[in-house]
């Protein structure tokens, strides 16, 4: 095992604030400390060599529901709770926007869809609710049938309806997290890549973080935003994971649409990027099987996404797989974010349910406020 020397321990290893995870939500979380402890070290501690979790490895969509997502989510938890979360998805994707700017991460406001098969129909029946309800925030009208646009874009005899979000937009998630990355940089953030978190031990002073190879880390406050892995430091939180499976094509010829796409209540999703089209989902196949935070590719979600593809995406058409790879997302039961005191010096920040791109600037601020009151 490495020992750490007396100048690393005394420094390097040493902070005010630390923030464990670089995802999304962390360095997020470390620019909203640094905008609350103007002198002080922020360190943000990331175990994979890239974000190891969702952040870089999700299908870029900047969205707040599809309609049978909302109504779902309003039969489950009551309209007060979802119009919240929708508010708050909402307004958390435009302070995305303002801090990283949209042609940093190449924000493209193309609209964002929902297939109508059979088992959805009956969804048409209360769009005029959802409708009614959303409009006193967005102050327009949300969802709308796009008949010319579902003639259009040649979708499996399946289908019978299109829904249209004229309000939802994509990114690049790549390009997001460099320019989070260099933003933390530019406020003096350091961001240590290979420090895997194994125990987090608290004392009346502060926090020691326990690194993978004998590392100590030394901090007055600490938080964890590990989305999904939250429960690997912090296990009387009740978060649960959930893995996400994807895959990309190579260019198609003549890609008759562009946006993003929802199906089954978002169980499913679908994207354009530039000319190719990405696919994830179908993790409703077998959910204990995908609660797992194992980065891996199964079989049956492989290959239900590749039916998908050739039967409904793109019938007839022929397609040729570019990459494919997994994430990992974590859940809370109610669906909402998490922001919470785990002890006298650590709090844990997660706000992901699978909306991490739209919640976490929001999520962020608040854990930076109770790790830092005042």
């Amino acid at each position: 095992m490495m020992q750490a020397s007396f100048w690393e321990q005394d420094a390097i290893a040493q902070a005010h604030c630390v923030v464990v995870g670089a995802g999304l939500v962390g360095l997020q979380t470390a620019l909203a400390l640094r905008a609350r402890l103007a002198r002080g070290r922020i360190v943000v501690l990331e175990r994979g060599v890239l974000p190891a979790g969702a952040s870089s490895r999700n299908a870029g969509f900047a969205c707040f529901g599809s309609l049978t997502e909302i109504l779902s989510d309003i039969d489950a938890h009551g309209v007060e709770a979802t119009l919240d979360l929708v508010e708050r998805r909402w307004r958390g994707i435009s302070l995305l926007r303002e801090q990283i700017g949209d042609a940093a991460m190449e924000y493209q406001v193309l609209g964002g869809h929902e297939l109508i098969r059979q088992a959805e129909y009956p969804a048409l029946a209360r769009l005029e609710e959802a409708n009614a309800l959303l409009r006193p925030l967005f102050k327009e009208t949300v969802f709308s049938l796009d008949q010319r646009g579902l003639a259009h874009a040649g979708f499996g005899r399946d289908v019978s309806a299109l829904v249209r979000n004229p309000f939802e937009g994509q990114l690049h998630s790549g390009l997001a997290m460099q320019a989070l990355r260099s933003l933390a940089v530019r406020n003096d953030i350091d961001v240590i890549n290979g420090a895997a978190v194994e125990r987090i031990v608290q004392d009346g002073h502060g926090v020691d973080l326990l690194l993978a190879g004998g590392i100590r880390f030394r901090a007055q406050a600490v938080a964890v935003c590990t989305n999904a892995l939250i429960p690997a430091l912090l296990p009387e939180l009740d978060i649960v994971p959930g893995r996400g499976q994807i895959i990309v094509t190579e260019p198609v010829l003549e890609l008759p649409w562009r946006g993003c796409f929802h199906l089954e209540q978002g169980y499913y999703y679908f994207r354009n990027i530039g000319d190719r089209v990405l696919l994830g989902g179908g993790r409703n196949i077998d959910f204990a099987a995908e609660a797992s935070t194992e980065l891996a590719l199964t079989q049956p979600v492989q290959a239900a996404l590749e039916r998908m593809l050739a039967e409904t995406i793109l019938p007839g058409r022929p397609i040729r797989i570019a990459s494919r790879w997994a994430g990992v997302m974590g859940f809370t039961a109610d669906k909402q974010p998490l922001v919470k005191r785990c002890g006298e010096h650590v709090v844990a920040g997660f706000g992901c349910n699978g909306m991490g791109v739209a919640l976490s600037p929001l999520v962020a601020t608040e854990t930076a406020r109770l790790l830092l009151p005042g």
